[in-house]
């Protein structure tokens, strides 16, 4: 066997040898991976956010355990990429936080909820949305903006409870604090954003909200200041958009990084 062959032999030799770790270590980690997440949340991470669930097994902590965060990964990443999330100077893949979360609907049904949120809240906004589920506050909606192509106006107005989305304050050029992942809006149509155009026009957004702007007239999913959302936020340093004095927006929770 000449020199050039024998080479070659021990080259692919060597390759088998490093193909054969790198695969074990990748099934080691693969284990230990699904081995450390609860076999509740393995039994349903794969199913779409507004799935109802019947919990009726569920234990208390298979229910906390159902309240988790994770970094962007690439299948989240191709949902939101060129809709709520694009290249910026303000916030990075790197610094938001992939929320799963159950909440309940007016009907006491219990559904799989998603958000995601800077980094820094993540911790609040599961405590937040843990303590509403558990005292069954309802919600209609929790899915990713993106599933409206990031369309502000069309995820509000199908009452939509949603975090970010990388855009500017309506009838402005400033950037929302929802470009940073720092605002969170809860039951947006029956708790529109309202406020004044220059000429003094009432704007109401989204506009089948209007019906709701009377803030003196009860009804379902209202957020005010006796309301079990507004005290868990405020409690955990958030500021209200209902408090604001030269608009209203009283679906919508933000604290300052």
């Amino acid at each position: 066997m000449n020199k050039f062959k024998r080479k070659q032999m021990r080259t692919i030799a060597l390759m088998c040898c490093v193909l054969a770790v790198n695969l074990s270590a990748c099934h080691g980690a693969q284990s230990n991976t699904e081995s450390e997440v609860p076999e509740v949340v393995i039994h349903t991470q794969n199913l779409p956010a507004s799935t109802e669930l019947d919990v009726s097994d569920f234990s208390e902590g298979d229910l906390d355990r159902m309240f988790y965060s994770r970094v962007i990964d690439e299948e989240i990443f191709r949902r939101i990429d060129g809709k709520s999330y694009r290249k910026n100077h303000m916030v990075t893949i790197d610094e938001l936080r992939y929320l799963r979360m159950l909440y309940k609907d007016i009907n006491g049904k219990t559904h799989i909820g998603e958000m995601i949120v800077n980094q820094s809240i993540a911790a609040d906004v599961l405590a937040i949305f843990r303590e509403l589920y558990r005292q069954s506050y309802p919600i209609e909606q929790m899915v990713l903006v993106d599933d409206y192509d990031a369309n502000d106006e069309r995820s509000m107005s199908a009452n939509n409870t949603s975090a970010f989305n990388y855009r500017t304050i309506e009838n402005t050029d400033i950037l929302s604090n929802h470009s940073k992942g720092l605002a969170v809006d809860i039951n947006p149509l029956y708790n529109p954003y309202i406020y004044r155009t220059a000429s003094g026009v009432e704007i109401c957004s989204p506009a089948l909200g209007k019906k709701y702007a009377d803030r003196s007239k009860s009804f379902d999913y209202k957020i005010d200041e006796n309301d079990l959302a507004y005290r868990l936020f405020t409690e955990h340093g958030f500021t209200w958009g209902g408090n604001w004095e030269d608009s209203k927006d009283y679906q919508h929770f933000e604290k300052a990084n």
